[in-house]
């Protein structure tokens, strides 16, 4: 079953890998960055959504078989989950483009080769607080009903 979930009932997991070592002020930017366009584009609840950022050494992350430490690159890459057909083509296209482009701000010298992948998942098996979000949808049914 696919629908248009109301911002409030819908709350995506967002996975970062950035390269390069740890950095707390640049992870909280980035959080709070992806936070931002998340809610803006793709129309998700800043208060349920949950960023986890982590990081791999430039020496250990290779494009085209280079470590970006070489090339003097950086680079992301982000996986976010949200409920199939919560969004449209376009305000995933939309969301591509702006989260690279801020990325392309955060990050020196960022390398074409990030990645963003949006994921879409079954609202039955996908929730939080041990519901589904299928379960959210149809008890809002009712209620409305």
């Amino acid at each position: 079953m696919s629908f248009i979930a109301p911002m409030e009932e819908e709350m995506p997991i967002l996975n970062v890998q950035l390269s390069g070592a740890p950095d707390a002020t640049l992870a909280a930017a980035v959080a709070a960055t992806l936070s931002d366009l998340t809610a803006r584009i793709l129309r998700k609840d800043p208060k349920v959504t949950a960023v986890a950022v982590s990081f791999v050494p430039a020496e250990q992350w290779f494009v085209g078989g280079e470590a970006l430490s070489a090339k003097g690159r950086s680079s992301f890459s982000l996986d976010i989950l949200v409920v199939d057909g919560t969004n449209t083509k376009d305000e995933k296209a939309a969301y591509l483009e702006a989260v690279f482009a801020a990325m392309s701000g955060l990050l020196p010298n960022l390398d074409e080769e990030s990645y963003i992948l949006v994921r879409e998942v079954k609202a039955d098996a996908y929730g939080y607080g041990g519901r589904t979000q299928e379960s959210r949808y149809v008890e809002k049914k009712l209620r409305a009903a």
